[in-house]
C-alpha cells in the first residue's frame, strides 16, 4: 500500500520571515516593511489582521498570489506601484504610470504651505491654490483636506495623470473642492490665487541614469527631468506663478539637493520676496523654497 504525501504549507508567519530574509539578500533595504505590506496584499489582510491570523496556514492560492507580486518586487518594482496605492500626509493616493510615487520629502511642501496660509487673518476668505504638475494630486488635496472652504486647481500635460488625480480626490471627499486642467504650467488658468505649489522635474538629464532602478525604471520620466542643468521647469514655471499670485500670495516648490539657492535667485527676478529659509527635509536637505508677491 503506497504512502500518502500530505503537503505542509507555510504558516502566515513563517512566510513572512522567510520574505524578509529574501527581500533581504536581494539588497532590498527595507525587506521587513515590504514584506509585510507584499503578505497584506496577496491575502487581504491588514497589519491587525495579520498578526491575528499569524498562526494559520498560508491557503495555494495565497502562495500563488503572493509570488507573483515578490517576483516583481524583486525585478525592481516598488512595493507602491505593484499595489497601486501609497500613503501621502496620512492620507491613501491611487497611482498610474503617469504619477511619481509621493515622497515623504514632499510633504515639506505642504508644511510651507501651511505655515503661511496660518499667518492669514482668520477674516480673509479661504485660500484659492493652485498645483502645478499636479500628478496624483498628493500636494493639493492634502492641503484641502488641512483647509476647510480652500478651492485648488491642478494642472498637468498629462491626462491620465489628470484622471489619477480626479480619482483621488473623489475618494477623499474633495471633487467639489477640486478641478483640474490639462495645460503647461499655469497656461489655461485666469485670475489670481493665493498659494500656488509645485513638485517640478529637476533631475538633471543626464543624472537619470544614476537614480535607483525603482526611479528610473517606473517613475514618469516626464515628472524627473528638469533639463540639462535640472532648472528648466523652474525657469518656466517661476515668472508664471508671479504672474498668477494675489499681492501677498506665495509659490512654494520642491527643490533637489544643492537647488534652493538658484531656485531663489529666479524667484527673487520674478519679483518675489523671499521672507524664510527653505524648508529642510528630515534629511536635513533644504526641499521646500517658498517667496511672496509683495503689493505694488
Amino acid at each position: 500500500m503506497g504512502t500518502v504525501v500530505t503537503e505542509t504549507r507555510p504558516s502566515i508567519e513563517t512566510a513572512r520571515r522567510a520574505l524578509v530574509a529574501r527581500l533581504a539578500a536581494a539588497g532590498i533595504e527595507e525587506a521587513a516593511l515590504d514584506a509585510r505590506m507584499l503578505i497584506g496584499a496577496a491575502l487581504g489582510l491588514d497589519l491587525t489582521g495579520l498578526v491575528a491570523q499569524a498562526n494559520r496556514q498560508v491557503t495555494a492560492d495565497e502562495a500563488e498570489r503572493l509570488e507573483r507580486i515578490v517576483q516583481r518586487r524583486l525585478a525592481g518594482e516598488p512595493v507602491a506601484r505593484i499595489l497601486g496605492i501609497r500613503e501621502f500626509w496620512g492620507l491613501p493616493f491611487h497611482l498610474s504610470q503617469a504619477t511619481l510615487v509621493p515622497r515623504p520629502d514632499t510633504e515639506t511642501v505642504v508644511e510651507r504651505a501651511l505655515e503661511i496660509y496660518r499667518e492669514r487673518p482668520a477674516s480673509m476668505p479661504p485660500p484659492r491654490i493652485v498645483d502645478i504638475g499636479v500628478g496624483s494630486g498628493a500636494i493639493l488635496l492634502a492641503l484641502l483636506h488641512e483647509i476647510p472652504g480652500a478651492f485648488g486647481v491642478g494642472t498637468d500635460l498629462n491626462l491620465d495623470a489628470l484622471r489619477t488625480a480626479k480619482r483621488n480626490a473623489a475618494a477623499l471627499g474633495l471633487s467639489d473642492r477640486a478641478a483640474f486642467v490639462a495645460c503647461s504650467y499655469v497656461d489655461a488658468l485666469a485670475g489670481s490665487f493665493d498659494l500656488i505649489v509645485s513638485n517640478p522635474p529637476y533631475i538633471r538629464s543626464a543624472d537619470i541614469a544614476t537614480l535607483s532602478r525603482e526611479v528610473r525604471e517606473h517613475d514618469p520620466h516626464l515628472a524627473l527631468d528638469g533639463g540639462r542643468d535640472g532648472f528648466d521647469a523652474y525657469r518656466a514655471l517661476i515668472p508664471q506663478a508671479a504672474a498668477r499670485l494675489v499681492p501677498g500670495g506665495a509659490l512654494i516648490v520642491e527643490a533637489g539637493q544643492d537647488q534652493a539657492g538658484e531656485i531663489e535667485t529666479l524667484m527673487r527676478a520674478a519679483a518675489l520676496w523671499i521672507e524664510r529659509p527653505p524648508k529642510a527635509d528630515l534629511a536635513g536637505i533644504p526641499r521646500a523654497v517658498s517667496a511672496r508677491k509683495m503689493p505694488p
